[in-house]
């Protein structure tokens, strides 16, 4: 997980300079130079909050521990990785495909409104970490159809930790 957890800090040092607010940049940079400048080693960096520039994240549905790690890492609330557990539950791990039906599934519940962004982190083999930025340009037509037709009154599932 460790290998992972560095190919995702690199790629959100690239993402995030062009999503996040500059609050949440210059909040950065100050700590980067305040720990070099005071030298402290054992000082953790400042983690952007990513949650100031989505209000949804599809986060690849490889497992919980992946799903419970991006969480915690990033400070989503059990609501914003619901769609990414309910994947998992009801489709098993489908690898990086799994984000399309977490977002069938945030449209399905409604969740999407005009203006939210959707982050879609996925992981690949060899440790690669490729994501999708959307914006909602208009509100969702109601599905006819789609992956979670006929099944959404059963979801959310409680989960066993």
């Amino acid at each position: 997980m460790s290998v992972a957890g560095d190919t995702l800090t690199a790629h959100m040092a690239t993402l995030g300079p062009l999503v996040l607010p500059g609050s949440e940049i210059l909040a950065y940079a100050l700590s980067f130079v305040a720990r070099r400048v005071f030298n402290s080693k054992g000082a953790k960096p400042y983690i952007p909050d990513f949650r100031t520039a989505f209000e949804h994240f599809c986060i690849h549905a490889g497992g919980r521990a992946v799903i419970d790690e991006l969480q915690r890492g990033l400070g989503l609330s059990d609501e914003l990785v619901e769609p990414s557990h309910m994947a998992l539950h009801r489709f098993g791990n489908t690898s990086s495909s799994s984000v399309w039906y977490e977002l069938a599934y945030l449209e399905a519940k409604g969740r999407v409104r005009k203006g939210d962004r959707v982050w879609m982190i996925g992981f690949g083999s060899g440790f690669k970490c490729n994501s999708a930025v959307w914006v909602c340009l208009r509100p969702p037509a109601p599905l006819v159809s789609g992956p979670w037709d006929g099944c959404m009154h059963r979801y959310p599932v409680t989960t066993v930790q």
